[in-house]
């Protein structure tokens, strides 16, 4: 009897175990009203205006998602482009940090007019990088910014070019770039998870996402590969490309030619989920929303894709929250 009554409740636990995964994967994804970007990326949530920001890079656009009205705004900088990423200004919620090129600019939008304008260039790497243009970027805990570049696009194959590198710059107009990781050929998704102190990283011809301990002064050690992309050794058909996390630790990583987001747990360095979307250049995702419990997500519509390639999505029903995202502060 006590052997049957034991087999029961195991029975009963895997039985429970296996619906609770079936639910967690019961999944939606919505596709918001917004323009098709050409190559949209660097999602990033702003809960005092309950609105996700996020820019088209080829476009040189700006965006915004209104939650409320569910409509998106747009936006051109005479001068600036291409454009990305786009940061949240601590205390200047009309001011936002872009990438233009090779330089790193300040500009001012009111969120719904069609053209911003340029404030002022925060730092220029100069004639030596002109080769080469600002890619992902976000802003740690302690409000700095994390920035990489990769080579343009217009100078040959970026994947076999390692002539990216990833910044840090901690904020002051004309300040110090410190160079945390060079030899790199895209430098694009990045996250933190703050009870670790563990950052992530992702160069897309690298094919794998790497884990760093972050120092008090924001350097990184002890590079680590966490998890490879490759498939018996193999190029899966896609590369990593922007990437989050949720309040739990786990990653929410784009995948650029896999139609996906992948889950990846980094504590069993498995994938836990994989989340379809309906175009092939899944380029970034971000939390956000009224509970922080839904992911967006953008897209590219490179290479005469059709739609709905290039447009702004929405996940729901994941089961998880994200987590609030920080804002630059500026020193002068």
């Amino acid at each position: 009897m006590a052997t049957m009554t034991t087999t029961a409740v195991v029975s009963v636990a895997s039985c429970l175990l296996a619906l609770i995964g079936s639910m967690a994967a019961e999944y939606s994804v919505q596709q918001l009203p917004s323009p098709l970007s050409h190559l949209g990326e660097g999602p990033v949530w702003d809960a005092d205006s309950q609105s996700l920001y996020y820019v088209d890079i080829n476009g040189a656009a700006i965006l915004r998602y209104d939650y409320g009205e569910n409509k998106t705004y747009s936006a051109k900088i005479d001068g600036v482009d291409p454009i990305s990423p786009i940061i949240l200004v601590q205390g200047k919620p009309s001011q936002y940090v872009l990438g233009a090129g090779n330089k790193i600019v300040l500009v001012s939008w009111d969120g719904r007019s069609e053209k911003g304008a340029l404030v002022k260039t925060l730092y220029d790497l100069g004639e030596s990088q002109k080769h080469v243009r600002f890619n992902d970027g976000k802003v740690d805990p302690k409000g700095r910014l994390y920035a990489g570049t990769m080579q343009l696009e217009t100078m040959g194959d970026m994947f076999q070019q390692k002539e990216g590198k990833l910044y840090r710059f901690d904020g002051k107009t004309g300040g110090e770039f410190h160079v945390l990781k060079g030899g790199v050929s895209i430098s694009n998704g990045l996250t933190w998870n703050e009870k670790t102190n563990k950052f992530y990283y992702i160069d897309s011809a690298a094919l794998d996402i790497k884990e760093f301990d972050v120092l008090e002064n924001g350097d990184l050690q002890n590079e680590t590969v966490l998890y490879d992309l490759r498939v018996d050794g193999k190029n899966p058909g896609f590369v990593g490309d922007g990437m989050t996390d949720d309040v739990d630790g786990n990653l929410y990583v784009a995948t650029w030619g896999g139609s996906k987001l992948m889950k990846i747990n980094p504590k069993t360095k498995k994938i836990e989920l994989e989340i379809s979307i309906p175009a092939k250049q899944v380029t970034s995702a971000a939390f956000g929303g009224p509970q922080m419990d839904e992911l967006f997500v953008t897209t590219a519509h490179t290479a005469n894709q059709e739609p709905p390639a290039g447009a702004l999505f929405k996940v729901t029903g994941l089961g998880v929250k994200g987590k609030a995202m920080h804002k630059m502060v500026l020193k002068d």
